[in-house]
């Protein structure tokens, strides 16, 4: 009786113990897709949304999409600093991938009609207000906030 109650609790403690060393992997989580657009077509200088709300340790690709009439640039310091970038990948007209960045990055210029996948783990928590493309255009409203928990 006595080493059946260990055998079990063994087993459970490595059930446990594979399935939290398996949800930290980053090669085993599909990212969730996030869009955020930047800009409008009808030249409005915004992003959309404007609020998001990420989780720590769950992986995202973050699609940026120039939807407006000229580049724009997408920056955030503090964020930056509170994600893991597993890669940066541009993809030409066609959607065939034409460059993977790995490694930190600190900021993004966006051409017109054009996107990047941002692939970040979010690694800290906070809110993130200083989501901008330029200091010019913030002043005009052109900010957003990312939250993470």
């Amino acid at each position: 009786m006595k080493n059946s109650l260990v055998s079990i609790l063994l087993i459970s403690s490595l059930f446990i113990f594979t399935h939290k060393v398996h949800a930290a992997d980053l090669t085993q989580q599909e990212p969730t897709l996030i869009t955020i657009k930047i800009g409008t077509p009808d030249g409005q200088h915004k992003f959309s949304p404007d609020a998001l709300t990420l989780e720590t340790g769950k992986l995202y690709k973050l699609r940026l999409e120039n939807a407006g009439v000229q580049a724009y640039y997408f920056s955030s310091p503090s964020f930056v600093d509170a994600v893991y970038t597993r890669k940066v990948v541009v993809r030409d007209s066609d959607e065939k991938v034409i460059t993977e960045i790995y490694g930190p990055v600190r900021r993004f210029e966006i051409a017109t009609g054009k996107s990047i996948e941002w692939w970040i783990l979010p690694v800290r928590t906070g809110v993130f207000d200083d989501v901008i493309s330029t200091k010019k255009l913030a002043l005009d409203g052109m900010k957003a906030t990312i939250t993470v928990k």
